[in-house]
């Protein structure tokens, strides 16, 4: 992979960019001492405060999946990309810490495949502690490829050795720490990202002349496209026809494709993200985990879709910054942020941005990497392998899947490079492995019927149906192969995120109606079995001796009324 262009760093930039590196290694080598068990290097012990798992539990889903990816999107589609965080966040973080939490925490399951395994059988944990896997390994390679190109274009690298370099650091300080490593680095790379970034938004909006001026030029990039002037710079109003908006959706697309199926799917089900509230020291700070990481979430479309937002009106207005292109004449939109830094900050500046970004592509690689570990070790390895492995044999074998897991994932960077948005590839991948999985939570919680049978055939028919639509449908523009058609054409999409959303609602249509129709045929568990595992059997935690603001209710309700309002305000 080659790039046409350069960003050249002075001193001062490769000493903050050193000693970043340097810090988050070192970490690593602090807490090696403490890693002593398994539960130590896969889940901190379950010691850790309600903030901290918070802000890592907000920070390992800000990786270049977010921090890039979304700044492409705001190029590619314009605000409509708030939706990821307004529609697709933060109304399922709210249903996790209300609602699922109390399940996870409390049945003590080391993973959500293991709280499979306790609700349903065996062969329903099997199936998804193999797709959970492969996810994760999918996950790590985005984050690769975008450092990849990152540093590609910082060092005039080849590709291949930035993304070696790239993967090394990571292993180092995972293999070292474990999860503690991880989340306090994870909190580490928050502030920075946020440091790095605020600077940058507040620069681009400076030149391009304020909200109303990019709105004007993004209303010529619409009508350029054959779009209304707002297209760009409205988050609902050209919902109504997927002609009439960039991103090729419709309003019940968008609710149900991304707002309910793909965003429960992710943060309720996604052991990535999970793995952190898991380890808070109480319930209680388990559970106040997402509400606490929801509140931030909601601000960050300003700082990672703005700029993607501000490049697009930048590029197509004539002026001194222009977005790079593929060979195949595309935008090479991935670019959005690296661009923007060269372009406007200083020295000093410069390797304070790089840094933000550096710390968002270790985040979201060393979250993937925890991730994997622990479900290989527990829940592939233990349950299938060696079933009496001591505690001091998981503890190393937790480390060896921290070294194949990222060996695995080199590969996939490599699949990355087919896609002009790794927003698009992500989607796609979620819709694949969290959208059936998010039927069977659903039913296995709240539906004390569901069977394990049922469960299982249900994950299987979702993957399956996945399958299906993804190999009969393909993105407009595009040609079979790895984003669709390879079984024929039987419908096409304006776009590959619009393809995405329809493969998440047929696979969660399909797990669930199998789950439920099996289920009804085949005897559940008794009752006795299912207790503090299904809704109706659990005990409900304690609240009444907290301030309001502590209790997870009240303060759920009150961020989803800010939701609400940004949605109004933006619409």
């Amino acid at each position: 992979m080659s790039l046409m262009f350069r960003i050249e760093l002075s001193l001062v930039d490769w000493l903050i960019l050193l000693v970043y590196l340097a810090f988050v290694t070192t970490i690593g080598y602090l807490l090696k001492r403490h890693m002593k068990t398994s539960e130590d290097f896969f889940l901190s012990a379950r010691s850790i405060p309600a903030w901290i798992t918070g802000l890592a539990f907000l920070s390992a889903n800000l990786g270049a999946q977010e921090v890039m990816g979304m700044a492409a999107s705001g190029a590619k589609y314009g605000l409509a990309t708030s939706h990821f965080y307004w529609v697709g966040a933060v109304p399922a973080m709210v249903f996790v810490g209300v609602f699922m939490m109390p399940f996870y925490y409390g049945s003590r399951a080391r993973s959500v495949p293991e709280y499979l395994k306790l609700r349903f059988d065996e062969k329903t944990r099997g199936f998804n502690a193999v797709s959970f896997a492969a996810m994760t390994v999918f996950s790590s390679g985005i984050s690769l490829y975008a450092m990849g190109i990152l540093l590609t274009a910082l060092l005039g690298w080849n590709f291949h050795a930035s993304i070696l370099l790239s993967a090394f650091f990571v292993l180092a300080y995972i293999f070292l720490g474990g999860l503690t490593s991880a989340i306090y680095n994870e909190v580490l790379q928050f502030f920075l990202i946020v440091a790095g970034f605020f600077p940058l938004v507040f620069l681009g909006l400076k030149d391009v002349g304020g909200w109303s001026a990019l709105a004007e030029r993004l209303g010529n990039v619409a009508v350029s496209q054959g779009y209304a002037p707002g297209a760009f710079t409205s988050s609902w109003r050209y919902l109504d026809d997927p002609a009439h908006n960039p991103m090729g959706v419709e309003w019940f697309a968008m609710l149900m494709g991304l707002g309910f199926v793909l965003s429960f799917g992710y943060w309720c089900t996604d052991f990535l993200v999970v793995q952190r509230a898991m380890a808070a020291r109480s319930m209680s700070a388990a559970r106040r985990t997402p509400l606490i990481a929801a509140i931030p979430k909601m601000l960050f479309p300003a700082l990672v879709i703005l700029p993607g937002m501000i490049a697009m009106a930048l590029t197509a207005s004539g002026s001194n910054f222009q977005l790079p292109r593929k060979e195949d004449g595309s935008y090479h939109y991935d670019m959005v942020i690296p661009m923007l830094l060269a372009h406007y900050f200083p020295a000093g500046m410069l390797g304070l941005g790089l840094t933000a970004l550096l710390a968002s592509f270790m985040s979201g690689m060393a979250g993937n990497v925890t991730a994997f570990n622990t479900v290989w070790t527990y829940d592939i390895y233990q349950a299938y392998i060696r079933r009496q492995a001591s505690d001091s044999h998981l503890l190393w074998m937790g480390r060896m899947a921290t070294v194949f897991g990222m060996g695995a994932a080199l590969l996939a960077a490599y699949l990355t490079t087919r896609f002009n948005n790794i927003m698009d590839f992500l989607q796609l991948v979620f819709a694949f492995v969290n959208a059936p999985l998010f039927a069977t939570f659903l039913l296995g919680m709240f539906w004390k019927r569901a069977t394990g049978h049922g469960a299982f055939a249900g994950l299987l028919a979702g993957t399956l149906a996945a399958a299906a639509h993804h190999g009969w449908s393909l993105p407009k523009g595009s040609s079979p192969g790895i984003k669709g058609g390879w079984l024929g054409l039987w419908t096409s999409y304006p776009s590959e995120m619009a393809q995405n959303f329809g493969t998440a609602i047929w696979a969660f249509g399909a797990c669930f109606a199998v789950t439920v129709g099996l289920s009804l045929l085949t005897a559940p568990k008794p009752d006795a079995e299912l207790r503090g595992l299904v809704y109706s059997l659990t005990e409900k935690p304690e609240e009444e001796d907290q301030s309001w603001y502590l209790r997870p209710a009240p303060l759920g309700l009150a961020i989803l009324a800010a939701a609400v309002l940004l949605n109004a305000l933006f619409w």
